[in-house]
């Protein structure tokens, strides 16, 4: 079937959406669940993991490779998840994480500042005033993330197959919409676009195991067959460190073989000529 990402500011009605939607449809719905999931399989406190997401650029830059290691603990999580298709995913980063698979519908959802400036006066009990700075602090920042991580504000209508206003339209209404959408032809799963959520899914997964000593090194899979390759091509990696990431990698459920062109990798299968695939 499909997969649904659904990007939205605070009480803009984006979660009760998903939750609507995934149960008309019969899909799972996450959204914290990744973070709590990142949180347990890499040993990480879930606090620095929102924080990581919510407050860019500051929160990131105090970190040595703050952003490459967060980032790879959660895409990984998240593909997991829709690995197994029929998902509704609202939360951050869904839109840029997934948005080469094509039987993604990546949605956005809006609602008039007004609207929102009056939930988050009843629901945190504060001033009208207080209510509308807190709103627009939190779009900034969200803003920021989007920027700084991926060079996109996350209002750019491009991101997105469809931007739905909370307004005209109710609630009930986008749910609507949005399920008749799963079932266009163009958002069906077919075995290629699987494959490319498989082949991702198992990148993302050794990535997050090798981020921590080598966050330079990008990581793509074909079939189980994994590569590695420096894009920056600044790095010359020492036999000791190539040795030891391919060891990590061979490792990982899923695997089948490892194609190391990383500078320094061997012209044996797996290590050390430092002159190898240099240039």
């Amino acid at each position: 079937m499909s997969i649904i990402t659904i990007s939205r500011g605070s009480y803009s009605r984006g979660r009760e959406v998903a939750e609507k939607l995934a149960g008309r449809l019969g899909y799972e719905c996450i959204s914290r669940d990744i973070l709590l999931e990142a949180s347990d399989e890499f040993n990480i406190p879930e606090i620095r993991l929102i924080r990581a997401l919510h407050d860019a650029p500051t929160v990131l830059e105090r970190f040595h490779y703050g952003k490459e290691r967060y980032l790879s603990y959660l895409k990984s999580a998240l593909l997991q998840h829709v690995q197994k298709d029929n998902v509704v995913y609202h939360g951050l980063a869904g839109q840029y994480f997934l948005k080469d698979i094509p039987h993604v519908i990546k949605v956005r959802i809006i609602a008039d500042m007004g609207d929102r400036v009056q939930e988050e006066m009843k629901r945190e009990n504060i001033s009208a005033e207080k209510a509308l700075y807190v709103l627009k602090k939190d779009d900034e920042e969200r803003r920021k993330w989007g920027l700084q991580v991926y060079g996109t504000d996350t209002w750019d209508s491009r991101l997105y197959d469809m931007v739905l206003r909370i307004k005209s339209l109710s609630v009930d209404d986008v749910v609507g919409i949005l399920a008749q959408t799963v079932h266009l032809p163009t958002f069906q799963a077919t075995e290629k676009s699987q494959k490319m959520v498989n082949d991702l899914a198992l990148a993302c997964k050794v990535q997050a195991r090798i981020v921590q000593i080598a966050p330079s090194i990008t990581i793509t899979a074909n079939d189980g067959v994994i590569s590695f390759s420096n894009v920056e091509g600044k790095i010359a990696f020492s036999a000791n460190l190539l040795s030891e990431l391919v060891n990590i990698a061979q490792k990982v459920d899923g695997v089948k073989e490892v194609i190391n062109t990383v500078r320094g990798a061997s012209e044996h299968r797996d290590h050390v000529n430092p002159y190898h695939n240099i240039g």
